[in-house]
């Protein structure tokens, strides 16, 4: 591949290498060169590589690689592709597109994106934590302890590589009670990362089975790259009108050869 150009995104700190595919250009990135791209020492540096492209029945298509090439959903990546497919001329100020989950939709405003995800039927109970889907599978812990006295990547890869998990992998946040300052730990980065959108979602519709909070519920998690909110309806175990809302904005731009 010869040299193309590209875009640095991020939203609250997990950041993305934004890629216009509008003439298929990207269609044969295979996962050695998405690793490449995404490595922070001889590459771009990024947590996810992004594809943007038109759809015939929706505004756009985003496809999410993360940095060891698996795909998967990304909510803070899907923020980040709805403000890059602004700038393409593909949204407006509200749009639909199809992601590896499903179709989204998104409003734009200009300083966040609010972003509609999947409902969500069940967040189960697990010797005191929780796992749900929210796009990508999530195991949340819940603390009362100081969250700087958490060590995320021990207590993440302790809980990613367990026999329960350690084949398709999870995502493992760490939230305090009172604060809802969290951590992430994600699988395909394998590493902290200082911000999930969907692990932000999940916390939140934990947080609201943990204390049976029912009805409309908006919730403000603190992630170590700023703040994100969730809103939702929670009605026993359906999880619906879910918004992730928060910032996503360019970084830079260049060129880069593969």
């Amino acid at each position: 591949m010869k040299k193309f150009n590209f875009y640095k995104y991020q939203g609250t700190g997990n950041d993305f290498v934004m890629l216009d595919n509008t003439h298929g250009g990207f269609d044969a990135l295979t996962n050695e060169q998405i690793q490449k791209i995404s490595h922070r020492k001889f590459g771009i540096g990024c947590d996810g590589v992004i594809l943007v492209m038109p759809h015939d029945k929706y505004d756009f298509e985003m496809r999410y690689y993360n940095a060891d090439g698996s795909r998967s959903f990304c909510g803070n990546g899907a923020r980040a592709a709805v403000r890059f497919a602004e700038f393409l001329g593909l949204a407006k100020e509200e749009c639909s597109f199809l992601a590896i989950d499903g179709v989204h939709t998104a409003k734009i405003f200009p300083n966040e994106i609010a972003l509609a995800m999947s409902p969500v039927n069940e967040v189960n109970e697990t010797e005191g934590n929780y796992v749900c889907d929210t796009g990508s599978p999530h195991y949340i812990k819940f603390t009362e302890d100081a969250i700087n006295s958490v060590d995320i990547v021990a207590y993440g890869k302790e809980v990613r590589y367990n026999d329960t998990y350690k084949q398709d992998g999870i995502n493992v946040n760490v939230a305090n009670t009172s604060t809802l300052e969290m951590l992430t730990y994600e699988r395909g980065v394998e590493d902290e990362t200082l911000s999930c959108g969907t692990g932000a979602t999940a916390v939140a519709l934990a947080y609201a089975k943990k204390f049976d909070i029912e009805g409309p519920v908006a919730l403000n998690l603190k992630v170590k790259g700023g703040l994100l909110q969730v809103a939702f309806d929670r009605k026993g175990e359906e999880y619906t009108n879910i918004q992730l809302i928060g910032p996503a904005v360019e970084v830079f731009r260049g060129e880069y050869e593969l």
